[in-house]
């Protein structure tokens, strides 16, 4: 990998000065930054700037950063749901034979647009337009702290099912066969020891940041070596690492670097080309079509028993074109496939449906609430293991969010109230891990309209709130006080500003969470201190301890 794209000069700064300001003018308008950076790209792009190796170099590590990540959180079991391999080839099944029909049939009607259209041109742009965006599903999941989710893991799913399409569509468009050295990839599994042992040794700090980088960028370049796609040997390290105890860390290690090197990724596809009026319109026919493309992800998965919720969130989730799309119309251009006019054309589409998918993932959850009625009718009545009703009977205390805080939370008043707390969280790894520790702890989301509809709180004397976000915290609040419940609301916080909204809504106590880790910390030492007195009959030195 060419290493001169790191130096930095006045170009350069300006090229950052402006990306910066547009990313800071669409996220004061609700919509997501990298809006912005696709702007930004084709703005430049209509003063005469071309994209450069750097940009692209950039780029291209964005993109290796993020599909390792998605490999560190990433159950390969999981794949073999038909909510999600089933309803990923099905979808691009459907999706290909409709655009590919209806791109060859306009090709008859003297439009100069698809005048040179045959069925195989046909066939590739539909196949582009086909996969949706796993750079923006990743960002909006994240930026709701949702990822564990069960809806976002089976759009994720989907989204790594159709980005295997594209690795294999990649690897056979260059022309270029796997050397046999390929073969020895299959052994990657033996070497998982020796990746863990030296993880360990790493500890934490500069080192894990290094070993990290490392393992995405050395394992794109190992598969790229043996003449398989790059992109797939980050992807497969991710997954290798994601059993290990560190595998969280390493993905929050590395979150500020992807999302750094992204920022080139959307600027590069603004440079693709400059739009003209007929690509605008095009664009805009394409963008409407994305909603086709929504509805027919929502019908599949219900067709699969999925609710209607999960099934409209996670097709939300996909309600786009794809950077993988691009990918295959550069490819086809080059190869002369497809003219350029198209490639432009999907990029301005790309960015149009990043824009009307924002607003719709940030209110996702609103959506389905005002709609649910008319949603749930779609629905099977059979349910799945995930999301059968809860049952909160025989608990008097709830705890809301299973994390670190939450299981400590839990352990403590499961000891001085046995059999008496049900912990409660929506990311299914943290459940399943809980399960293994036997802990009662259920699976829902708070966010969800349907659990508060159906959940008995009549037994229930206390709730704690361990949310991963204020949000969530508040509007659990507010959910418990709709409901009528009487019991007590203890909730956390991460700023001051926080502590007011949710006494405001109705929790009693309200801890900062800095603050009273503090003052946990010290009470901690202190009991520790007086046990000690109590056993030496001697006063302890605080000096000492």
């Amino acid at each position: 990998m060419d290493l001169n794209w790191i130096v930095i000069s006045l170009q350069e700064t300006e090229w950052i000065l402006a990306t910066f300001f547009m990313g800071l003018v669409a996220f004061k308008v609700g919509l997501p930054p990298m809006v912005g950076f696709l702007v930004i790209g084709f703005i430049f792009k209509a003063y005469g700037l071309e994209s450069t190796h750097e940009l692209r170099e950039i780029a291209d590590l964005g993109v290796t950063l993020m599909l390792f990540t998605i490999g560190l959180k990433l159950d390969v079991k999981s794949l073999l749901r038909v909510q999600i391999w089933g309803v990923a080839s099905a979808h691009m099944l459907i999706t290909v034979l409709f655009f590919a029909g209806l791109f060859f049939a306009l090709s008859f009607t003297g439009i100069d647009t698809f005048s040179d259209i045959d069925i195989w041109t046909a066939l590739l742009i539909a196949f582009a337009l086909s996969f949706s965006s796993t750079v923006f599903a990743v960002k909006v999941l994240e930026g709701k702290n949702e990822m564990g989710a069960l809806y976002a893991q089976i759009a994720i799913g989907i989204l790594i099912v159709q980005d295997i399409f594209a690795v294999v569509f990649l690897t056979a468009s260059t022309g270029k066969i796997p050397s046999l050295w390929a073969l020895c990839l299959l052994g990657l599994p033996l070497v998982r020891p020796v990746l863990y042992k030296i993880m360990e040794q790493v500890e934490h700090g500069e080192l894990l940041v290094l070993y990290s980088l490392l393992l995405a960028v050395g394992g794109a370049a190992l598969f790229e070596l043996v003449g398989m796609k790059a992109d797939l040997g980050a992807l497969i390290f991710g997954v290798l690492l994601a059993p290990h105890s560190k595998a969280a860390e390493v993905s929050k290690t590395l979150y500020n670097f992807k999302d750094l090197f992204l920022v080139g990724f959307f600027v590069n596809i603004g440079l693709s080309g400059s739009p003209s009026v007929e690509n605008l319109i095009l664009a805009g026919i394409l963008s409407i079509f994305m909603f086709a493309k929504v509805f027919l992800f929502f019908w599949l998965s219900l067709k699969t028993n999925l609710r209607a919720r999960t099934s409209f969130l996670s097709s939300l989730s996909l309600a786009n074109y794809s950077e993988f799309g691009l990918i295959v119309g550069a490819i086809g251009v080059s190869n002369g496939w497809m003219s350029s006019d198209w490639l432009i054309t999907i990029a301005i589409a790309l960015s149009m449906t990043f824009v009307i998918a924002s607003p719709l993932n940030g209110n996702a959850h609103d959506l389905y609430a005002r709609y649910s009625p008319r949603l749930r009718i779609w629905q099977s009545e059979k349910r799945l293991k995930d999301e059968l009703p809860v049952d909160v009977s025989g608990a008097e205390i709830l705890v809301f969010g299973m994390g670190r805080i939450g299981t400590g939370v839990y352990e403590d008043l499961n000891y001085h109230f046995p059999d008496k707390v049900i912990g409660i969280d929506f990311n299914t790894g943290v459940f399943k891990d809980h399960d293994l520790h036997r802990r009662k702890v259920i699976y829902a989301d708070v966010m969800d309209k349907d659990f508060w509809g159906t959940v008995d709180l009549t037994k229930i004397e206390m709730a704690f709130l361990n949310l991963p976000d204020f949000d969530k915290n508040l509007f659990t609040v507010t959910q418990l006080k709709e409901k009528g419940f009487q019991g007590h609301i203890s909730a956390i916080a991460m700023y001051d500003d926080e502590i007011g909204l949710l006494k405001e809504a109705g929790a009693e106590a309200v801890y900062n969470f800095y603050s009273e880790a503090g003052i946990g910390f010290a009470e901690h030492v202190r009991h520790n201190l007086l046990d000690n007195e109590d056993d030496s009959n001697k006063k302890p030195s605080v000096k000492g301890a």
